[in-house]
């Protein structure tokens, strides 16, 4: 005998029919963890794209960096008595720029292998900074001890290896070569630095003005530090995200591209102008910096996976949807439906999901929605014409899974209404079951007579 046959409740059959439902979930799950596994693969392949082009890139820099040697005492125990032993200790001044400004010139590029595809950039960067010692400079180190002669200007980049042969550094007018390393503790000491004479803080002012070009991928970050920063970035790119601890003064995106411009304080950022070795390589005042950041990333304008990923938590909805109307076709109508027939019903809405996944990474979200949504209607209806015995109750059911996948697109589409229209809907369908099944016995035993 069928478990839906004929002869059992019409509540009997809502129960078996929520258990073969529940069965779904299964498959349903693992549709999830499909999608899961596929997206990983995709950031692992744009991962690789981009190897050997240049990571998500942090600007730093530029500081002035001026040695000294200084005195420190410490007391020891020698036979028992405290002896005070002097040494001299290398350390070094770092003093950020009273005034920076930044310009950055960003070019993506789009490169793909198999299905998958990545966005790395060249940048153009360009600016100019003024330093000058702050007038508390000698409560943090005698000045006299600064080895002015040897001080270095230092930049940093978090990938050096995209850093470009083209660089230019100029230190009040007088050009200087740029060598590797010793960057700031922002980017861990990744980028380039150039030696120069900086005799003239003493009582003046440094101006620099440099230009160099590097490569990435995805991101670009800068690690403010200076006294009054100006950040400005334009690009092309169409779909900029703009992250991190500071967002831009002023924006634009268009058609044409974007442009932002960021201003920021060292009052913002909690930092003073100068410190001394112990200060810039405290991991903890390195984490600070990395939390300041502020970051422009060039975003893919549709995350495919993202949105099957979505599409996959409204399986649950279509399976009671489409389960509905073929139980209602059962108890209203007198159509005999059983367990297999609502398990291949099932299989097929989950067919759904993993044809979308599929053809979405060959053939991009929509069309690949379309093609997928119009395979899985053609085949159900088909097969409900059999199962229901009727060309006019298939029809019924190609009409449901018509409405059901346009409204999952808008929802898709409309993704902060989402809740709102989902909520709708399903009041909208609990109050056409209620309606349609106000007279029936759930029993299935009709009430016996009042007596007269």
């Amino acid at each position: 005998m069928e478990l839906l046959a004929s002869d059992r409740s019409p509540g009997m059959k809502l129960l078996l029919s929520l258990l073969v439902a529940a069965v779904l979930t299964i498959p349903v799950f693992t549709v999830y963890l499909l999608v899961y596994d596929r997206q990983n693969q995709s950031e692992t392949a744009r991962s690789s794209i981009a190897e050997g082009w240049g990571g998500p890139q942090i600007l730093a820099g530029p500081l002035i960096v001026i040695p000294y040697q200084e005195e420190v005492s410490r007391t020891v125990q020698e036979n028992g008595r405290p002896m005070t032993r002097t040494s001299v200790q290398r350390r070094e001044l770092f003093l950020a720029p009273a005034t920076l400004d930044l310009d950055t010139k960003i070019k993506p590029e789009r490169r793909s292998r198999s299905i998958y595809e990545a966005v790395v950039y060249d940048a153009d960067i360009s600016g100019a900074a003024t330093f000058r010692l702050p007038a508390d400079t000698a409560r943090i180190v005698d000045i006299a001890r600064l080895e002015f002669d040897k001080a270095e200007l230092r930049f940093g980049v978090a990938d050096p290896r995209g850093l470009k042969p083209v660089n230019r550094i100029a230190i009040d007018g007088r050009a200087v070569p740029a060598q590797p390393g010793n960057g700031p503790a922002a980017t861990n000491g990744s980028g380039f630095f150039a030696s120069f004479d900086a005799a003239r803080l003493r009582d003046g002012v440094v101006t620099a003005r440099f230009a160099y070009a590097l490569r990435g991928h995805s991101v670009v970050s800068l690690a403010p530090r200076a006294g009054a920063t100006r950040w400005s970035v334009t690009s092309p790119w169409q779909h900029p995200s703009f992250t991190g601890g500071f967002l831009p003064e002023s924006r634009n995106v268009t058609a044409d591209g974007f442009s932002a411009t960021y201003r920021i304080s060292n009052l913002a950022l909690g930092m003073t102008l100068v410190g001394t070795s112990g200060s810039e390589a405290d991991p903890r005042t390195q984490e600070v910096r990395l939390v300041a950041e502020a970051q422009v990333g060039l975003i893919q304008p549709v995350d495919l996976y993202a949105q099957v990923n979505r599409s996959v938590k409204y399986g649950f909805l279509f399976i009671g949807f489409t389960f509905m109307a073929f139980l209602l076709f059962d108890v209203v109508a007198s159509v005999r439906v059983s367990v297999v027939e609502y398990l291949l019903v099932g299989a097929g809405l989950v067919l759904f999901f993993v044809l979308l996944l599929a053809f979405a990474e060959v053939i991009g979200f929509t069309p690949a929605y379309i093609v997928a949504a119009g395979g899985v209607i053609a085949l159900l209806t088909a097969y409900s014409a059999a199962v229901l015995g009727s060309r006019h109750r298939a029809g019924f059911i190609a009409g449901l899974l018509v409405a059901l996948y346009g409204v999952l697109y808008i929802l898709l589409s409309l993704e902060a209404y989402s809740l709102l229209i989902g909520s709708l809907l399903l009041f909208a369908a609990l109050a056409a079951v209620m309606y349609l099944t106000r007279n029936l016995d759930w029993g299935g035993r009709a009430a016996p007579p009042l007596a007269a």
